[in-house]
């Protein structure tokens, strides 16, 4: 005999357990179950290394004291890329536009979250061979810069933007008209200029316009990914929103983005995968799944200057975590803290599902926790003087490219991981 109710109820069951791992809480939760593993020795892929962690912190601080000498360090940021080459390319576009006074501070901030948004769905790896030319200033990036300099060009062109009298703008309608065309042109992309995974960028941004639409009540409608600033304005007591509403408000819009994810109960998972050593309770529909929402996590971290320039202040940073992808989680890898259990594991190719990158970004995830906590000893300092992701950007991101150049031509990250540019 059929039992509707009972079938109801599961689902139920699988939604809420679902929507638990929607959060930082989560992602600090079920990859401490894996560094757990390490620590007892039992991960199948990796070794965990604490005494190698001191080594570690001491080069992450040199290259912060050398970037940052009086420790003023900014937060890890997309519009640190749009500062490529020492030009403050925001700061010229807003005096451009006369949008530098008070009056104008919520459409600056709905702009700047028009341009970020997309901009850093569109950070994965460019591959080594990818380079953007900067006519307008006679220079070359590659790599995140370069991604960060293209994304910025193309937003100020009005390739994001319905109405192109208005270009500055970031509206569903032309999201979801994208095309590879309109990557690689705006991208520079030609057969002595490949770009990886063109097909997911174009595919994200398209997904993006359409989970904006969908939205009305974050993205207003017409659809307007600036809008968000309105949203969260009106959710702000004396001007302030904690980090974790501005990362659960992103990762349940935006979780249709990602396509070809784990989905439960209906939820969107996006940046969630299995791995044996995160299973502790078989009654749990999510047992055994490790969310690490990096790229979501990047986006929150990278819109707390435009949510500033609007006048909120994000609070409570370090519910965040630091992000698991190849230069920080490289860092720890260069440095032995992290190490294969197969030294033939450096020279696979390796997809962003297979357990031995998903046991990687875990043990990353802990890893820059007391990476962070052993700097701030050092300095004497707490983690509200001196937060997590100032730590990224002083810090270890810098420092996992420049061991990565140390170590291995064209600065490679220690790991082959396939990408479709959606995850790394």
């Amino acid at each position: 005999m059929n039992n509707p109710g009972g079938s109801e109820q599961a689902q139920s069951k699988e939604k809420q357990a679902a929507l638990k791992l929607l959060s930082a809480d989560a992602v600090r939760e079920r990859c401490s179950r894996i560094m757990a593993a390490a620590e007892a020795g039992k991960t199948p892929h990796f070794t965990w290394h604490e005494d190698k962690l001191d080594a570690c912190a001491d080069y992450v601080l040199g290259v912060m004291r050398k970037r940052f000498p009086d420790l003023k360090v900014p937060i890890h940021s997309r519009r640190r890329h749009f500062e490529a080459g020492g030009i403050d390319r925001w700061g010229r576009l807003v005096e451009q536009q006369g949008l530098s006074g008070p009056e104008h501070a919520a459409e600056r901030a709905r702009i700047g979250i028009d341009l970020t948004i997309p901009s850093v769905l569109l950070d994965a790896g460019a591959g080594a061979s990818w380079e953007y030319y900067d006519g307008a200033n006679h220079k070359g990036f590659s790599r995140s810069e370069g991604l960060g300099v293209a994304s910025f060009d193309m937003f100020v062109a009005g390739a994001f933007s319905a109405d192109k009298t208005t270009p500055l703008r970031s509206d569903a309608a032309a999201l979801m008209q994208l095309a590879d065309d309109d990557i690689e042109r705006g991208f520079q992309v030609d057969a002595n200029n490949p770009l990886v995974g063109v097909p997911g960028r174009t595919n994200l941004l398209r997904r993006l316009g359409a989970a904006a639409r969908t939205n009305a009540a974050v993205f207003g409608a017409p659809a307007r990914l600036g809008h968000l600033y309105d949203y969260l304005a009106a959710r702000a007591v004396d001007g302030k929103i904690p980090a974790s509403l501005l990362l659960e408000t992103l990762l349940h819009a935006l979780g249709p983005v990602w396509p070809g994810r784990l989905e439960i109960g209906g939820v969107d998972l996006g940046d969630c995968w299995k791995h044996p050593s995160a299973a502790a309770d078989a009654n749990d529909p999510t047992d055994g799944l490790v969310p690490f929402h990096k790229l979501t996590q990047w986006l929150a971290y990278s819109l707390l200057e435009p949510l500033a320039d609007g006048g909120l202040e994000v609070t409570g940073l370090d519910r965040l975590t630091g992000l698991p992808e190849y230069r920080n989680g490289g860092l720890l890898l260069d440095f032995d803290v992290i190490r294969s259990r197969d030294a033939n594991l450096y020279t696979q190719a390796l997809s962003v599902d297979h357990p031995a990158i998903v046991e990687w970004r875990a043990l990353t995830v802990i890893g820059l926790d007391r990476v962070a906590e052993r700097i701030r000893v050092k300095l004497g300092l707490d983690a509200d003087s001196l937060p997590l992701v100032r730590v990224l950007e002083g810090g270890t991101w810098t420092a996992g490219r420049k061991i990565a150049a140390e170590k291995r031509p064209g600065g490679a990250p220690p790991l082959n991981i396939v990408s479709d540019g959606t995850v790394f």
